[in-house]
């Protein structure tokens, strides 16, 4: 008599649907904390402490306190439901680490792009290339030290993002904030596959 589960049809019912979900934004917006937040499992980091190499090419203005930097990539793990998994890569901010991110972005559902008000330009590259690739995506502002200078549509407008953008107040250290950034992406990738039947697969390979 075959034990329960070796139906090949049976195990197929105990494997979770992965979905891969990019967090994107700016140098020191909370990428690597986001990912840190909500992750089940230790979550991989490859952060490396700041050297003297880095003055004049990283922007440390309004993060003066950062020390460290991600430079490849985050990794964390969360469970939504018993049938959904999401696997987070936090991609490095810095320009100078964008030729990672075709391969680091290929196959994701979606992506999370995190905003800070006081450097809102360092996401435009971010916006910019999940707009160019038709990644779904959603903007959640950080707010750091419970500090919200800045509204929605102010956000919106300064983005120049499409009304379907969902654009989310959050504070990535807590995670029922982090979960909620999530949980608006998913929703807006069900509305997006709704409209379009052919749901994007990734950035292509430059």
């Amino acid at each position: 008599m075959a034990s329960k589960g070796s139906d090949p049809a049976d195990r197929a019912e105990l494997v979770p649907t992965a979905v891969k979900i990019i967090v994107a934004g700016g140098f020191g917006v909370g990428k690597t904390t986001l990912v840190g937040s909500v992750s089940e499992v230790p979550p991989l980091e490859t952060e490396e402490y700041m050297t003297q190499a880095s003055v004049g090419v990283d922007d440390l203005a309004g993060v003066e306190n950062k020390h460290t930097t991600t430079v490849a990539m985050d990794f964390g793990r969360i469970t939504i439901s018993a049938d959904l998994v999401l696997y987070l890569f936090g991609a490095p901010g810095q320009e100078r680490f964008l030729f990672m991110w075709n391969d680091l972005v290929y196959g994701a559902l979606g992506a999370v792009v995190l905003a800070d008000t006081r450097r809102l330009e360092d996401c435009f590259l971010s916006v910019d290339f999940f707009e160019r690739y038709d990644i779904p995506f959603v903007v959640g502002v950080n707010c750091f030290h419970g500090v919200r200078d800045c509204g929605i549509e102010d956000v919106r407008a300064a983005l120049d993002l499409d009304d379907s953008v969902p654009v989310i107040l959050c504070d990535v250290r807590e995670l029922s904030s982090s979960k909620d950034l999530l949980l608006a992406l998913l929703e807006s990738v069900q509305s997006k596959a709704r409209a379009d039947p052919l749901p994007a697969a990734g950035a292509p390979v430059a």
